[in-house]
């Protein structure tokens, strides 16, 4: 029993064109493996945390050279490695200090406050904090905004115009030598940004919308690991539910301990020829459980049913580059 996701090789390479963040769960296909193939199209990687770091260095010479951002403030760093070609993440005095505690001579990158109001540094205190990068012997190797979501995001609260005058209202503040990295702009918003800009070295930072903005060469699929005819009245499943007619139960290789579960409004992620098949109960760790009515189309054991979920979300047991 598994969940495979399955991607065209050819599609994937040719869609990316921007500074990729692999972090979390790798977006679905995992860390190194995701990091392997965007060293090859990028000079610079970003990580969440410097803990995802950990393991980067098993994606082999692939990444030799690559600069990797952390693009989250650290303070605790015991028992952390950090490479040679780490750029951490500062925003306040408290993660400067957590860096040179752990005797880190290398490049850092300040965090700018935005509208988001996380971690990030505020304009007043900026001066202060680039005075002890110098102070420490460190060197200021960019400086780091991370947007709320704008634009045509479905859960976008604002516009992109937003974005980009938040964006310009920091650059009379910043050292136009150092460069500047930005995130949730659309590549049209940025190239208009870096056109009225010309004398800065901006880039933008893309997860999400690079990795899965063009789903077409992504398939996320469950094996059928076996079937169990039904009667009206019988009870099945962790919590004996009732079966309300003739059915035919489908179990699927893949529950919650992947990261598959219900989709809002309690629907069913697993699709059989496009169809939707209702879940018997909530998927649970390794299995779920589907009920399909007696005469309506059955998957067959060994049969591979489309899975629903956002990849973000997910761990598969097989990641297939075909």
């Amino acid at each position: 029993m598994s969940l495979r996701l399955t991607i065209d090789e050819a599609g994937f390479d040719a869609h990316v064109g921007a500074i990729p963040v692999v972090k979390g769960n790798g977006y679905g296909y995992g860390r190194v493996m995701l990091a392997r193939r965007a060293a090859g199209l990028a000079t610079q990687l970003a990580v969440g945390t410097t803990s995802e770091l950990a393991g980067l260095d098993s994606a082999g010479r692939e990444t030799d050279g690559i600069e990797l951002l952390v693009l989250t403030p650290a303070v605790h760093l015991d028992g952390v490695v950090l490479p040679s070609n780490a750029v951490p993440t500062v925003g306040h005095t408290a993660h400067l200090d957590a860096l040179l505690a752990h005797r880190w001579s290398g490049g850092v990158s300040v965090k700018l406050a935005s509208s988001m109001h996380r971690y990030g540094v505020l304009v007043a205190e900026l001066p202060a904090l680039i005075a002890r990068i110098d102070e420490s012997g460190l060197e200021l190797r960019g400086h780091l905004l991370h947007m709320p979501l704008a634009g045509n995001d479905r859960n976008a609260a604002r516009s992109e115009a937003d974005s980009t005058a938040e964006i310009e209202a920091w650059l009379p503040h910043l050292d136009p030598a150092v460069a500047l990295s930005v995130s949730h702009l659309s590549p049209t918003a940025f190239a208009s940004l870096v056109e009225r800009h010309p004398r800065r070295s901006l880039s933008l930072r893309v997860g999400t919308a690079l990795w899965h903005g063009d789903k077409s060469f992504l398939r996320l699929q469950a094996d059928v690991v076996d079937l169990r005819p039904v009667r009206a009245g019988d009870r099945a499943g962790y919590r004996a539910t009732t079966i309300g007619a003739a059915a035919t139960l489908v179990m699927v290789g893949a529950g919650s301990a992947h990261g598959v579960t219900e989709l809002a409004g309690a629907l069913s992620p697993f699709h059989h020829q496009r169809r939707r098949l209702a879940l018997l109960e909530p998927p649970h760790m390794h299995t779920s459980m589907l009920c399909v009515p007696s005469g309506e189309p059955t998957p067959a054991i060994g049969d591979w049913l489309d899975v629903q979920r956002p990849l973000t979300s997910i761990t598969a047991d097989e990641v297939v580059w075909s």
